[in-house]
Parts: C-alpha cells; structure tokens; sequence
C-alpha cells in the first residue's frame, strides 16, 4: 500500500521571519549580518520569492532566537500576555571611555519617541549629550551613588530618590561626584 502524497502547501516562511524579525526591532540588513545570509535572499524569502534551504533556515532561527520549526509553522502564535526580556538580552550601549553604561530599557519601536534607560556611572564618569530634538525633555532619577545635571551654565547635584526634570534640547552632563558608582533611571521623551 502506497502512502499517499500530501497536497498541502510548503509552509510560508517569509510571513513567520518578516514577523519574528519586525518583532525584534531589526532590519533586513541587521539579519543579514547576524544571521549570514544575504539581504536580497531574505527579501526573496519574506515575499515568499525563494524557499529556504534546511541550513538558512537553522541560521535564520538561531539569528532570531527561536526553535526552527516557529520559522515553518504556519499559524501565527498568539502573542505572549507578558514577554520577559532577561538581563543579557538588553541592549547596551557601553561609554567605558566616559565612565558609563546605558542600558537600554525601552523598546525599540518607541525610540525617538520615549525612551528609558539604566544609567550606571563609574566614579568620575559622566554621559554627556548634544541637544536633542526641540522639544526634548529628559528626566533623571538618582537610584543610589552621588550625581549631578549639568544644563547649560546650572548644575544641580541629586540626592538618591530625587529627579532632575530638564530641556532633552540642550547640551546636558550627567555626571558622578561621588567616590563609588552611581546608578538613575534616565526618561527621554521626544516632541
């Protein structure tokens, strides 16, 4: 007895990579790079122009940080009620020559919009900003350690628990005067 041949459809692995990519906030090219695979192939795949070998598609997942077989389903997932983003998965952005470390809180599908960050400053370290767009407002909360603002010719020191509410347009210093490592919240909200 013959098995018969099934006549369903390869699965559609372009919708489920455009999603899982658009999720993480990435690019064409930023999967590219990550995943080694060609820009214009992926483009192919995610309008279903090309079917991807059993390799790409393993690099593809591992790229994304999924099993292979989220990349071959068919039906969309139901998105997760609550998505827990652990601590090696936030994005940072180091300032070690400056004596700081940003890490970035916010998604990034809100940047340029709102923004927030963990703001750690080394002793001495300092973030320092060109304005931002007109209109910025940045608001800095001091969690533990010493800090100051500086906004144009004020400077204003912190204590632990108060927030420095400021003109985001305007060249601005966050900066530790203490003698041990500082740590804020950082709010920026665009206009």
């Amino acid at each position: 007895m013959q098995t018969p041949v099934s006549t369903n459809a390869p699965p559609e692995v372009g919708a489920a990579l455009q999603r899982l990519r658009l999720a993480r906030g990435l690019t064409l090219e930023d999967l590219s790079r990550i995943a080694g695979v060609s820009k214009s192939m992926l483009s192919q795949i995610e309008r279903e122009k090309a079917n991807p070998t059993i390799a790409i598609t393993w690099r593809l997942a591992n790229a994304l940080g999924v099993q292979i077989g989220e990349l071959l389903a068919t039906a969309e997932k139901a998105p997760e009620t609550i998505r827990i983003l652990e601590a090696h998965e936030t994005p940072t952005l180091p300032g070690q020559h400056a004596g700081y470390i940003l890490r970035i809180l916010g998604p990034m599908e809100l940047a340029g919009k709102y923004e927030w960050y963990e703001l750690t400053l080394a002793p001495g370290g300092e973030l320092a900003s060109q304005g931002h767009d007109p209109g910025a407002q940045e608001h800095v909360t001091l969690l533990h350690g010493s800090a100051e603002v500086e906004v144009g010719n004020d400077k204003r020191k912190l204590k632990v628990g108060a927030t420095a509410r400021y003109p985001g347009d305007l060249q601005h210093i966050i900066r530790n005067v203490g003698k041990t490592e500082a740590k804020a919240l950082l709010v920026v909200i665009h206009r």
